[in-house]
C-alpha cells in the first residue's frame, strides 16, 4: 500500500546507491528518486529556459516529431551532453537535483558546528578520523553477531536491526490500514536481498552484476577479518538466491488485491511456521502486535522455511557482511572504495560522488525537515505556493470534467470517482507542522554512532504512530526532494518545494510551459487515484471495489492494450519494458498530459493562444512536457530500472503517452507514415 511517486528510483541510481544506506535498515538500492565545485557536472553551465521557459537549443530539427518526439525535443541536448563520471544518468532530474544540492550546501556549511545539522555534516566530512578509526566502529555490532548462539537469538538480533545497521529477512513498516485507513497498522514485507531485485540472482542478464556482488561479499568479509571469506561468500550468495527464488516479482508487489493480507500474530505463526515471530517483533519494539498486513504472503511463508533450513553460521556471516555493507559509506576509504567497485556495476558510474554531496544525502535523510525549514525560507516564496495551489485547483477541475465526459464509466462509478477527487488533499511546498529533532543526539566526532542513532530515532518515530490514528499532515518526502507523490490510502497529493523549480515549474514562464511541465506532474499524481491500483481505493482511502463490474471490464481492456504498447518498447537491447509492472505510472503519465492540456486550454478563457518563436500554444505545451523528461542513461542503469522499477525509462515517458493523444498529432501534423503513429481506434482512451 506504499505511495506512488513521480520519479523513478533506479533511473537516478548513481546518486541513490552512492548515498548508500542513508537509512541503515533499508534495502541498499532504495532511495528517493530525482537527482559543487568538485565535479565537472557541478561547474557545467545549466540549460537556459529563457525567455519563456523551453530550451530551444535542445531540439534536433532533423528528426520528425512523429518518428521520435523525444529525439525531436531533446536530441540536440543529448548529442552534446556527456553523462558526468559520478552519475548513472544526466538530464532534467539531475539538473534540478544538483541545483538543490548546491542550495542545501549553502545552508549546511553555514550551520553552527554545535547544531545538529552542523555536527552531523562535520562528522561525515572528517575523513581523517574515518581513516584513523578504520573498521573499529563495527567492532561492537560484529561482536553481538558473533555472540549469537541460536536461531531464536538471531531472530531477535534481526528485529533490533530495524533501528540500526544490519538487515533482516523481513521488513517492517507502519502504514495506514487498508480496511480502516484512518488508523495505522504494522506491515510485514519480504526482504533479505542485497542485489536490487530477484532477477539479479536468477537470470543470465545480470550475471556480471551477480559475479561482482559475490566478489564484493568476499572482499568485505576479508576486510572485517572473517575466517574463510571465500567459502562464506559462496554460502551467503546461495542463501540470498534461495530467498530470491521464493520472493515475489516486483510487478506482483504493487497489486493491492494480492498484497492486502491481514493477519493476527497467532494467524501469522500458524501460516508461516519455522520463524519466531513474537520474539522477532518484540526485539523490533513491537511487544504487543495487533492487526498486521502480511504483504507478499506466500513469499513471507517460504522465507520462514528458508530461514529454518539455513545453518546458523551462514546466517551470522550474512548478517556480518550486510552490517559492513550498510556501514561502509561511514568508514575508511578502503570500505568506501570496495563498495563503490561493486555499486558501479549497477549504475555504470565511473567515479564516486564528491564527499560533500554524500554528506548532504545523509543529512537529507537524517534531518530532512530541519534542513527543509531553512530551505523553503530561502528558496520557496509564498507566491510560488499560491501559484501552485491555483494550478492544482485547475488540474482537479480538468480531471472532474474528464470523469464527467467518460463514455465508459457508469453514473454510479462517476459519482464515486468525483467524490474521491473532491476529498483528495493537496500539499504544496512543505508541511504545516515541522518535525522536532531534539531527541536525536549528534556527536561531531562519531559518524557511525550518528547514523545508527538516526536510524533508531526514525524507527521510534514510526512506532509512535503504530495502532494510532493516521496524522494526515505528515509528509513522506522532505521539502527539498525533487519528486512528488500520491499518498495512496491517505488520498492526498504532495508536491515538495524541491521539484518546484525550472524547468518543472517557473513562475515567470509561458503558461503553456508550466502546464506542460508541472501541470502534467500534477495531473499524473491526481490520476494515480484512478489508475489500475488507485481505482481500488475509495474516497476515504479504504481498499474497496467501488466500480461496477462492466466499468472495471472496460477499464481493464483499455489498460491491457496500453500495457501491450509498452511491452513492445526495448530501451536496451534484449530488455523490454514490463507493461504490467509499469502500468500505473504509464496510465498516470498519459492522464497527466490529457488533464494538463485541458487545464491549459481552459486557462485561455476562450482566447487563442499566442504564437511564440513560431510555436503554437499546444506545441510549446508538448515541448515542455518532453523536456521535463529529458534524460540520458548508462545501459546498466536502464537495465536495473527495467528490472525493478514501476516507472518506464524517461524516453518512453515521452513517446508512450503522446502517441495516444489526439492533440499531439494535430499540433505537429503527424502523418500516418510516422514511426510512432497509432490509428485513432488503436489509441488508449482511459481518460
Amino acid at each position: 500500500m506504499r505511495r506512488t511517486s513521480l520519479l523513478a528510483t533506479a533511473a537516478t541510481l548513481a546518486f541513490a546507491v552512492q548515498a548508500a544506506a542513508q537509512d541503515p535498515s533499508a534495502a541498499p538500492a532504495a532511495a528517493p528518486a530525482a537527482t559543487a565545485a568538485a565535479t565537472a557536472a557541478a561547474t557545467a553551465p545549466r540549460p537556459s529556459y529563457d525567455p519563456w521557459g523551453v530550451d530551444l537549443s535542445a531540439r534536433d530539427p532533423k528528426v520528425q516529431p512523429g518518428d521520435d518526439f523525444d529525439a525531436y525535443a531533446n536530441g540536440g541536448w543529448a548529442a552534446r551532453t556527456e553523462i558526468p563520471a559520478d552519475q548513472g544518468s544526466a538530464g532534467v532530474g539531475y539538473d534540478v537535483f544538483n541545483l538543490s544540492q548546491d542550495q542545501l550546501r549553502t545552508i549546511i556549511e553555514a550551520s553552527a558546528p554545535t547544531s545538529p545539522v552542523g555536527g552531523l555534516y562535520r562528522s561525515f566530512m572528517d575523513e581523517a578520523r574515518a581513516e584513523q578509526l578504520d573498521s573499529k566502529p563495527l567492532a561492537a555490532d560484529l561482536g553481538r553477531i558473533a555472540a549469537v548462539s541460536s536461531k531464536l537469538d538471531f531472530a531477535r538480533l534481526m528485529g533490533r536491526t530495524r533501528g540500526a545497521f544490519g538487515t533482516s529477512v523481513y521488513s517492517l513498516t507502519v502504514e495506514p490500514d487498508p480496511k480502516q485507513p484512518d488508523m495505522n497498522v504494522l506491515y510485514v514485507y519480504q526482504n533479505g536481498l542485497g542485489l536490487p531485485e530477484r532477477d539479479y540472482y536468477l537470470t543470465d542478464t545480470f550475471k556480471a552484476q551477480r559475479d561482482a556482488y559475490r566478489a564484493y561479499i568476499e572482499r568485505t568479509l576479508a576486510n572485517i577479518g572473517y575466517a574463510d571469506p571465500a567459502a562464506s561468500a559462496d554460502a551467503i550468495l546461495a542463501f540470498e538466491t534461495e530467498i530470491a527464488k521464493v520472493s515475489w516479482p516486483v510487478a506482483d508487489r504493487r497489486d493491492i488485491d494480492k498484497t492486502n493480507n491481514p493477519m493476527t500474530l497467532a494467524e501469522l505463526r500458524a501460516y508461516a511456521p519455522g520463524f519466531p515471530w513474537a520474539e522477532y517483533l518484540a526485539a523490533a519494539g513491537i511487544a504487543r502486535p495487533g492487526r498486521m498486513i502480511v504483504s507478499e504472503n506466500s513469499a513471507i511463508k517460504a522465507i520462514a522455511g528458508v530461514y529454518a533450513a539455513t545453518p546458523l553460521p551462514t546466517l551470522k556471516a550474512w548478517e556480518s557482511f550486510r552490517l559492513a555493507f550498510e556501514a561502509s559509506p561511514y568508514l575508511s576509504k578502503r570500505f568506501v572504495d570496495s563498495r563503490f567497485d561493486f555499486i558501479r556495476t549497477l549504475s555504470g558510474a565511473a567515479t564516486l560522488r564528491p564527499r560533500w554531496k554524500r554528506a548532504a544525502g545523509l543529512l537529507d535523510n537524517a534531518l530532512g525537515e530541519a534542513l527543509g525549514h531553512e530551505y523553503v525560507d530561502r528558496y520557496f516564496p509564498a507566491s510560488s505556493k499560491a501559484q501552485m495551489n491555483a494550478l492544482v485547483a485547475n488540474l482537479k477541475a480538468a480531471m472532474a470534467n474528464r470523469i464527467w465526459a467518460s463514455d465508459w464509466m457508469s453514473p454510479a462509478t462517476k459519482a464515486q470517482a468525483l467524490l474521491k477527487l473532491e476529498r483528495m488533499k493537496v500539499m504544496v511546498g512543505y508541511p504545516d507542522k515541522w518535525r522536532d529533532y531534539s531527541g536525536l543526539r549528534i556527536d561531531p566526532a562519531d559518524l557511525y554512532g550518528n547514523v545508527e542513532r538516526s536510524a533508531a530515532f526514525e524507527w521510534a518515530y514510526q512506532l509512535g504512530d503504530l495502532y494510532k490514528p493516521v496524522d494526515g499532515g505528515k509528509w513522506g518526502m522532505t521539502p527539498q526532494t525533487v519528486n512528488a507523490y500520491n499518498g495512496g490510502l491517505e488520498n492526498k497529493i504532495v508536491f515538495p518545494a524541491g521539484i518546484l523549480q525550472p524547468p518543472y515549474f517557473n513562475p515567470a514562464a509561458d503558461p503553456a510551459v508550466n502546464y506542460g511541465a508541472i501541470g502534467a506532474v500534477i495531473g499524473h499524481e491526481i490520476s494515480h487515484g484512478f489508475d489500475d491500483q488507485g481505482r481500488k481505493i475509495d474516497a476515504t482511502g479504504a481498499v474497496r471495489d467501488w466500480w461496477t463490474a462492466e466499468d472495471a471490464r472496460r477499464f481493464e481492456a483499455q489498460a491491457a492494450g496500453f500495457g501491450r504498447q509498452y511491452d513492445g518498447y526495448e530501451p536496451v537491447p534484449g530488455m523490454h519494458i514490463n507493461g504490467k509492472l509499469t502500468m500505473g505510472e504509464n496510465i498516470a503519465d498519459l492522464a497527466g498530459v490529457l488533464i494538463a492540456l485541458d487545464a491549459y486550454h481552459a486557462s485561455l478563457g476562450g482566447r487563442p493562444a499566442p504564437v511564440i518563436d513560431g510555436l503554437t500554444g499546444d506545441q510549446r505545451f508538448f515541448l515542455a512536457f518532453a523536456q521535463a523528461w529529458r534524460g540520458k542513461y548508462r545501459p546498466d542503469s536502464v537495465k536495473q530500472q527495467v528490472a525493478s522499477d514501476p516507472h518506464s525509462p524517461d524516453r518512453f515517458r515521452v513517446i508512450g503517452p503522446l502517441r495516444n493523444v489526439d492533440a499531439w498529432y494535430a499540433a505537429w501534423n503527424v502523418p500516418a507514415s510516422a514511426k510512432y503513429y497509432l490509428k485513432p481506434e488503436e489509441r488508449t482512451r482511459i481518460w
